[in-house]
């Protein structure tokens, strides 16, 4: 299950980022928690989730050329850095007294500006802290799993520093995190990258991006379910703390324990998915979280009990992390390698790009409808995009299988089928 970890430079990132993320879900929960405690407003929690996110659609595209262009580990390095600066900012404001709404809109946008960067490069990053191809899946599902232990273990020590001391001391608190990943991104010894020469313009290769998603029915499609479910995920999320307060009658703990249970079914799907040895039947898998997340959502909806919401969102966020990771996977698989950057650019506006307008609209239909409504219709809409992928899977699988024979990754299975075949055949006489 841990096999990725054997490689010195992603151990190294792991124990690194894995503080990091602590501190990261710390401030989601806290900015959240700040801006409802400011304004009282559903829409408001949309707007913010919205522009901390819109930089991140709008820029990633470019971003990623440029990141095929740069050095990923540097990019790495400034994104962290100027992470640091910005929750040093958002820490200070408010720790002064000083924070408003609009203060905290363009703080949040200049954090979405930093992951329209840091996203694609952390993904494409992966295969050069990873020397053994066959450790790359184990990789992406580690990585998933440390995001989600963060989700975890972040937004309950959130709740407990939100009422103790206040929001600011957890931006804070993330500010000095980022001091660990920095320290574990310099530390590595990576070997030189061979450069790809530079022979198109920048726009040729944008375009060259956009065509070979377009052409390449697998990622298009994996690519299209991910924006959906990333839009209609975005306002459970969004509305956690309106659940925490006015359905669930709770507070700071409350909304601690809801987000954290999505942590712990996270956790546990993307520990699931590290233990499975091959990428085959991953199509399968992540159809079936598809289903379960959008069943999720409607019922968490439902739900008006804190002890029922809690097992609820587990399994939703188990849904959600599989589904998720398993496209991550399929996609860092399928891609060529000189087509990683802008391709995981494109992943990164699937997966963090939807989310803003997802925020925006899960906010103003929680204004109008109320939070439980906004919530049943991104579960209706997630299940009804799982039955379209459902139809396209074996056209998928026709078009996925020459690139797994041409990696040898079909070529175990092929041999021990053969083998069984073998065995079974009757004596010659």
């Amino acid at each position: 299950m841990g096999r990725a970890l054997r490689h010195r430079n992603y151990r190294l990132f792991f124990m690194g980022q894995g503080v990091s993320l602590v501190g990261t879900w710390i401030t989601r929960v806290a900015t959240s928690w700040l801006v409802y405690r400011l304004t009282g407003s559903e829409l408001l929690l949309g707007v913010v989730s919205f522009a901390a996110q819109i930089p991140t659609f709008l820029v990633a595209p470019l971003a990623g050329v440029w990141v095929e262009r740069w050095s990923r580990h540097g990019v790495l390095v400034v994104t962290q850095a100027l992470s640091l600066v910005q929750s040093a900012l958002l820490a200070w404001f408010t720790l002064r007294g000083e924070m408003t709404v609009p203060l905290l809109l363009v703080l949040a946008a200049f954090q979405g500006l930093i992951n329209a960067f840091d996203t694609p490069a952390r993904q494409a990053f992966v295969v050069e802290m990873v020397d053994v191809r066959d450790d790359l899946a184990n990789a992406i599902a580690l990585n998933s799993t440390m995001v989600n232990g963060a989700r975890l273990v972040g937004p309950s020590v959130a709740g407990i520093l939100i009422a103790a001391v206040g929001e600011g001391w957890c931006f804070a608190i993330d500010a000095a995190s980022y001091v660990f990943v920095i320290g574990s991104l310099l530390a590595m010894h990576l070997r030189p990258r061979e450069q790809r020469l530079l022979r198109a313009s920048f726009l040729a290769d944008l375009r060259g991006g956009f065509g070979y998603v377009r052409r390449f029915t697998p990622i298009r499609a994996i690519l299209t379910l991910l924006a959906i479910i990333s839009l209609t995920s975005m306002p459970y999320t969004t509305l956690m703390p309106v659940f925490a307060t006015e359905v669930l009658g709770g507070g700071p703990n409350t909304l601690g324990f809801l987000t954290a249970a999505i942590g712990l079914g996270a956790v546990s799907g993307a520990l699931w998915l590290a233990a499975r040895p091959s990428v085959l039947g991953l199509g399968r898998v992540l159809l079936a979280a598809a289903f379960v997340f959008g069943g999720g959502l409607v019922a968490f909806s439902l739900s008006r009990s804190i002890w029922l919401s809690i097992p609820i969102l587990a399994v939703t966020g188990a849904g959600m992390m599989i589904q998720m990771a398993a496209s991550n996977t399929l996609i860092q698989t399928l891609v060529d390698e000189d087509m990683r950057g802008r391709v995981m650019s494109f992943y990164t506006m699937a997966f963090f790009g939807m989310a803003p307008i997802g925020s925006l609209l899960g906010g103003w239909l929680g204004s109008l409808f109320g939070a439980p409504a906004a919530v049943a219709l991104g579960g209706a809409v997630t299940l009804a995009a799982a039955f379209w992928f459902a139809r396209k899977l074996p056209e998928l699988r026709r078009a996925a299988r020459p690139v797994y024979e041409r990696l040898g990754i079909l070529l175990p299975i092929a041999n021990a089928i053969n083998d069984t075949a073998e065995m079974r055949r009757p004596p010659e006489t």
